[in-house]
């Protein structure tokens, strides 16, 4: 079996019943499940079959990153990805404590998967592939949201170490669409799609699957917008997979999603960022010149955090943190 750790940052208290649920079914497929709080996390979180951090209990992690690292901040979840690879992980599952997993979340994840690929076609919005609503994920760029959908190649077996399941009924979209469009929606079942070279369409990190050879790619930047975190994140582990021959996987729905609670005009406000900025990041990342090889994934990561600080749209302060990541994977993804 190939050894797969279930990671979830949040700070509800042990009786939360998606955690219990994830909790329970984790332990059922034998998948260890690790929850990473924060300061606002209760201190008497004991919850069977998760492994919680607290505040306190990360701070004796033996990783550079625990520093300084930001408290209060999605990224904490960077924490939660080196204690799996710590802990001999393989393939690492990512998702929130407000998705739903159906029974195929639990399905053995493989690398070699069925797809239809789709190269060089700029901005492709993935979604439309599954369903015929209106619609696009948080961190598509706006200029490109009426574009059609390319037609993509005959469905075949690809390599993809980087997976981005759907999610029905709450999908992950932007605050424009939230405040202007109705949901719920429901994704059709389909072939999945992989966005090769030349491609970019956001994905997040609600439903994600990282294999072995990838997971220097999972860090998650701090200092930028919270609502951009995870979207910018995949843009560059999607520019630095055209590196390595590797496009991404998108895959239909393995969780509904029952969203929290979250104020629509502050997401809007933390999206303005991504809304100005997602089509020049493409056309920033797009133009560099990084090396090829999964042996300069890390150089390439230095690269591209470097453009996005030259351009004002990160804080010069996330090299540092970049840095101490890199040097805390280490070999783990080899």
């Amino acid at each position: 079996m190939v050894k797969t750790f279930l990671i979830i940052t949040s700070i509800a208290d042990d009786d939360h019943p998606i955690l219990k649920q994830f909790a329970l079914e984790s332990a059922q497929n034998n998948i260890p499940f690790i929850v990473i709080g924060d300061t606002k996390s209760p201190q008497d979180f004991n919850l069977n079959g998760c492994d919680f951090y607290s505040v306190e209990r990360q701070k004796q992690l033996n990783f550079n990153l625990c520093e300084t690292l930001p408290y209060k901040h999605y990224a904490r979840k960077n924490l939660g990805y080196l204690v799996a690879m710590s802990k001999g992980a393989e393939v690492i599952i990512e998702t929130d404590d407000d998705n739903i997993p159906f029974e195929s979340f639990w399905q053995i994840r493989k690398k070699e998967t069925l797809a239809k690929e789709i190269k060089d076609k700029g901005w492709v919005n993935v979604y439309k592939y599954f369903t015929d609503v209106h619609i696009w994920p948080r961190g598509f760029a706006l200029e490109s949201i009426l574009d059609a959908i390319p037609e993509p190649e005959k469905e075949k077996t690809i390599t993809c170490p980087i997976q981005q399941g759907l999610a029905d009924e709450n999908p992950d979209v932007d605050a424009i669409y939230r405040l202007t469009l109705p949901l719920p929606v429901t994704f059709k079942k389909g072939a999945s799609v992989a966005i090769g070279e030349n491609c970019f369409c956001p994905f997040n990190s609600q439903n994600t699957t990282w294999f072995k050879e990838a997971f220097m790619l999972l860090y998650l930047p701090s200092y930028c917008s919270f609502r951009m975190t995870d979207i910018w994140r995949s843009f560059i582990a999607q520019r630095i997979a055209w590196t390595c021959d590797w496009p991404i996987l998108f895959h239909q729905s393995t969780v509904w999603q029952q969203r929290n609670d979250h104020n629509l005009m502050k997401d809007f406000c933390d999206e303005i960022p991504g809304y100005s900025n997602n089509s020049l990041i493409y056309s920033k990342l797009k133009s560099l010149n990084l090396k090829s090889g999964v042996e300069n994934i890390a150089k390439n990561l230095i690269v591209c955090y470097t453009e996005l600080i030259n351009c004002g749209l990160v804080g010069k302060e996330e090299m540092d943190l970049l840095k101490r990541w890199i040097s805390d994977v280490g070999d783990y993804c080899k």
